[in-house]
């Protein structure tokens, strides 16, 4: 991937985004945010982001926020709370994928999480069924994702936690590991993501490989 043009990152926010989106500013890496409020723009824009205010439910406002300078890849952590009884964490991704088609983007790193697709026998039942309606539209994020022809990488994060970074996160392409990681990690490993080409392509889940609930010995990817 060319080093040519901005990242796009929408859910910069709170939890695993704004981790991502403070990482890149450190790295002095161009930053566009789509931010749904006001809230959070001074804070990213003092890291040197530049924001722009649109919702991922709307297309047009999608489209207009990656007009402008070119995007080389657009990182999506969208989800959370539904907005009118509308979750973002399909419709959502599907206006960014749709627009990062659009705007000729190279890459798309979508933030989903284990238990989606064929990881949901890596989490207990009871959670499965709690988690079904929004694990049902991350799975629907990740097929769109993969049918748009957009490079892609699906890394699914298992249990967040928001402690300091440990450095022992790993990524791997087995769907039935589980465990926890802290949003640090998760965003270290997105990071190195966008600049390798391993992870190109590949569904991913990731764990903290000393947090891990059953499995110790799987198969890890390098991005190095």
């Amino acid at each position: 991937m060319s080093n040519q043009g901005e990242i796009f990152l929408a859910g910069a926010s709170r939890g695993v985004g704004r981790e991502i989106a403070q990482r890149l500013a450190t790295q002095l890496v161009p930053v566009k945010a789509l931010l749904r409020s006001e809230a959070a723009q001074a804070e990213l824009e003092a890291l040197g982001i530049s924001v722009v205010i649109g919702d991922a439910l709307n297309p047009a406002a999608v489209q207009r926020a990656m007009t402008g300078a070119p995007i080389q890849a657009v990182i999506s952590t969208l989800g959370g709370l539904p907005q009118d009884g509308q979750r973002a964490d399909y419709l959502g991704n599907k206006n960014l994928i749709d627009a990062a088609v659009q705007a000729g983007v190279q890459k798309f790193i979508l933030v989903s999480s284990i238990g989606s697709g064929n990881s949901r026998s890596a989490i207990p039942p009871q959670a499965l069924e709690a988690l079904a309606a929004v694990l049902a539209e991350k799975e629907q994020a990740e097929h769109y994702l993969i049918e748009s022809g957009l490079t892609y990488v699906i890394i699914r994060p298992g249990g967040l936690k928001s402690e300091p970074a440990t450095g022992t996160a790993v990524l791997t392409p087995d769907p039935t590991i589980a465990g926890t990681i802290h949003r640090a990690d998760v965003a270290e490993l997105v990071c190195k993501c966008l600049v390798s080409n391993q992870a190109n392509n590949r569904i991913l889940s990731a764990v903290d490989r000393n947090m891990t609930y059953t499995q110790t010995d799987f198969e890890i990817l390098t991005l190095d």
